[in-house]
């Protein structure tokens, strides 16, 4: 039984699922500091300060708290925005990146009839 775990804890699959939680923990902290720290802030300023959370009405002697759910609604709203756009632009780079690698260098016409004669020497070899 302990081989059989130690082979499952040491296979690159688990090892690679535990290095994507602690970068997605890490990355969940930087996207909640932006949305607190930056993006909240200056649609705070935008709306004129409004903040849900306060909201309430009573019901007997329970309180029921239906702006906390409207605030979580709206900061859910921003933080997925802000992950999109995120994303987006990553996404956005890595196109470039690829669009580039695949261009390669061009090739001008004496490498052309270069790479024309290796291939008809080529094919005579395998005939």
């Amino acid at each position: 039984m302990w081989q059989d775990f130690k082979e499952f804890a040491l296979k690159g699959n688990v090892i690679d699922l535990a290095l994507a939680v602690v970068i997605g923990a890490a990355f969940g902290k930087i996207i909640t500091s932006l949305v607190a720290d930056i993006i909240t802030p200056l649609i705070g300023i935008l709306m004129g300060g409004v903040n849900f959370s306060g909201l309430v009405f009573e019901v007997g002697s329970a309180s029921v708290m239906y702006g906390n759910f409207i605030q979580s609604i709206f900061d859910f709203i921003i933080v997925a925005l802000a992950i999109f756009m995120v994303i987006r632009i990553m996404v956005k780079f890595q196109r470039k990146k690829e669009e580039l690698i695949e261009e390669g260098p061009a090739i001008d016409a004496k490498e052309a009839l270069l790479v024309e004669i290796r291939d008809l020497l080529k094919n005579q070899k395998t005939l």
